[in-house]
């Protein structure tokens, strides 16, 4: 019993501690006998890029986000918007008309499918050479499109990721914790764009070579966790580009983060299960042990926690360490369901909000699990509802 016992505690101890530290150790001895890539130069002719932004219900915030994406530094002649609205019903294509006469494009779907869906008919009607996928409540920065477009003069390269910025007043909101997460992400993926390869595109701010969007990708999966796997099966890399900035406001709640990580953790398995060829290292080689370790390891985490508490509770009554543990884990547990209770509107404590975060963390991941194994997919979803007022975030705020 007690083999099981530690055995149960072991397993996800060593996934996190290998996923988290491990990983990252590793990549930075491969990045070192790498040889630097060189600096990206602007082309002599900028190419010509569609810019494609599924909306839902965003009357909101379109018409802001929409100024900025007029407002990119890029040449106005080499540039598309489309705005695929997916049924919207409060308003969107209206304000999205006002905006024809200044070269926005509306592609309107009579009936609600969802983001991928939308990204699916928006295929035909984009015209650039580079397609940039971004959303109704980011903001990128004016100077970042053209980063990210410059990265495409390696010809090796089939994809290129932005870095997200997470923004948000911690006066107002009560999930802090997500601006370490993000500012941990970005600090991996310069590293694996320094070994090779990223294994994950940014929802928020990426691009792609035309010939690689996948015109019939099934609905309910992730395309911008695709879109680096696809782009490896023919040859290309993706790379993370640090200068092409987008600020990505925090959601207000945990509870909309929990909802949000289901989704996106449930439909990033799904989206492993349909690319799982991509694992095979004899044929896809370091980029089949990156995509296990940034993905999988981290996910089998989630599925796996749950065992570490029967093991503390099975060896605590023999063992003081595994009864402070199982007590340590208990208060943060307790901590972080009172911060997901937490009234909305109203600041969290941060210690709370930590706490909160962890928690809704580890069951988003369970029951994306859950959802997975019993092939639970649905490609229609509420938007998370982010706060607009984004443009006005300091530029140099950034979780770390």
């Amino acid at each position: 019993m007690r083999v099981v016992a530690l055995f149960l505690i072991a397993l996800p101890a060593a996934l996190a501690l290998y996923a988290y530290l491990g990983y990252p150790a590793l990549l930075r001895v491969l990045a070192a006998f790498r040889p630097a890539a060189p600096e990206p130069f602007d082309p002599a002719e900028w190419p010509s890029i569609s810019i494609s932004l599924p909306a839902y219900n965003e009357a909101g915030s379109i018409g802001a986000t929409l100024e900025s994406l007029l407002a990119l530094d890029y040449p106005a002649e080499r540039r598309q918007i489309l705005v695929v609205s997916d049924a919207s019903s409060d308003g969107t294509d209206a304000i999205v008309r006002t905006f024809a006469d200044r070269g926005v494009e509306l592609l309107r779907l009579p009936k609600r499918a969802g983001k991928t869906a939308a990204e699916n008919a928006a295929a035909p009607h984009l015209r650039g050479e580079i397609v940039v996928n971004t959303d109704a409540t980011i903001r990128i920065l004016p100077g970042s499109l053209r980063p990210l477009i410059r990265a495409f003069q390696d010809p090796t390269v089939g994809v290129a990721s932005g870095r997200d910025r997470s923004v948000g007043k911690l006066s107002e909101e009560g999930n802090s914790g997500e601006s370490g997460y993000v500012g941990y992400e970005m600090w991996l993926r310069s590293l694996e764009t320094r070994a090779g390869s990223i294994v994950g595109a940014s929802g928020c701010f990426y691009a792609i070579r035309r010939e690689l969007v996948d015109l019939l990708f099934p609905a309910a999966l992730s395309r911008d966790f695709a879109a680096p796997l696809r782009a490896r099966e023919r040859g290309f890399r993706t790379v993370s580009v640090d200068a092409a900035v987008c600020l990505v406001p925090r959601t207000t709640s945990l509870r909309s983060e929990l909802r949000r990580k289901v989704r996106t953790m449930a439909r990033g398995l799904d989206t492993l299960w349909y690319k799982r060829s991509l694992l095979n290292p004899v044929r896809y080689g370091w980029f089949s042990w990156m995509l296990a370790s940034h993905k999988l390891c981290r996910w089998l985490v989630h599925l796996t926690l749950p065992g570490a508490f029967i093991g503390l509770a099975l060896s605590s009554p023999g063992s003081l360490v595994a009864s402070v543990l199982l007590f340590i884990s208990a208060v943060v547990s307790a901590l972080g369901i009172y911060a997901l209770a937490w009234p909305s509107g109203r600041p969290v404590p941060r210690a709370f909000a930590i706490c909160g975060y962890v928690v809704a963390v580890n069951v988003a991941g369970l029951a994306a699990w859950m959802q997975a194994l019993r092939r639970e997919q649905n490609p229609i979803w509420e938007p998370t509802r982010r706060p607009g007022d984004v443009a006005a975030a300091p530029a140099g705020a950034e979780g770390s």
